[in-house]
């Protein structure tokens, strides 16, 4: 029997490992600089962190020790936005019964020195920011370490600083609304047929058609993010073909669809833990 934490690392490499996943790496496309064996070198390599969650250790510093580990390959951030998602559900699954509800509490229970640890991953990889407003400078997640005493100062969580992100970014809205679109792809996941990359892959496309994706409205904007997801649902209406040109097209485009990645992957998780799903 699994525990948590080799659920959690089976769902990174079930994730990467479903096609086509249009703009993403998977087992038959990869990115320039970025390979399809960087993310299972990541997920190996995330393991350390993901078991320190599974025995209840803070979420923070669990987070920051799986994001330490799965920058150990040469692809830099492979799945920094799937560990921060994943990471309170394996802290919940250690602790018992893996439920919304349950997955709320261990988000609201985090605490200024999870938030301080988040800030610190940052230090190991680099992940996309904007520029934020000149009074929020000090908070700028790029600063990563350098930031701590602003966040002690202001006595900001964690779940603070996920209810501060959540109206522009996707993960942060799934810690806040307990992980309502994390749970409802898990039970698509649950009730479809076939190899799991497989129900992966179709998932991702149904998670894409159905909301713009944060992280292409945070590179791309939010009326791309929008074209998206309308071109992502004629693409499912059209069928293999048309999902494998428009996968195509969003790689010849530069359109990466991490947030709807890296949602997929929780969902995983928690098929994997909650329905035992068998592999």
């Amino acid at each position: 029997m699994r525990t948590a934490a080799q659920n959690a690392e089976l769902a990174l490499l079930i994730e990467v490992a479903g096609t086509p996943k249009p703009g993403n790496v998977d087992r038959e496309r990869d990115l320039p600089g970025l390979r399809f064996e960087h993310f299972l070198a990541g997920a190996v390599g995330a393991q350390g962190g993901l078991r320190a969650a599974e025995r209840g250790e803070r979420v923070g510093a669990a987070f920051e020790r799986a994001v330490e580990g799965m920058a150990d390959q040469r692809g830099g951030n492979t799945q920094f936005g799937a560990l921060l998602l994943s990471m309170p559900l394996v802290r919940t699954a250690g602790e018992g019964e893996l439920t919304p509800e349950a997955a709320a509490g261990t988000v609201a229970a985090t605490t200024v020195e999870d938030a301080v640890d988040f800030y610190r991953a940052f230090d190991h990889v680099d992940v996309r920011a904007g520029d934020p407003p000149e009074e929020m400078e000090p908070l700028d997640v790029r600063r990563g370490s350098d930031a701590a005493e602003a966040i002690r100062t202001r006595g900001l969580t964690l779940a603070d600083l996920m209810e501060r992100s959540a109206d522009r970014d996707g993960i942060a809205r799934e810690w806040t609304d307990g992980f309502e679109q994390t749970f409802e792809a898990a039970d698509r996941i649950a009730a479809l047929d076939g190899p799991l990359p497989a129900r992966a892959a179709e998932t991702f496309l149904w998670l894409l058609a159905h909301e713009p994706d944060t992280h292409v409205a945070k590179k791309h904007g939010e009326s791309t993010a929008r074209s998206v997801m309308v071109r992502a649902q004629e693409a499912r209406e059209g069928g293999p073909d048309h999902v494998r040109a428009f996968a195509d097209s969003l790689v010849e485009s530069g359109i990466n669809p991490g947030t709807t990645a890296d949602v997929t992957a929780g969902a995983l998780f928690v098929a994997l833990e909650r329905d035992g799903l068998e592999v």
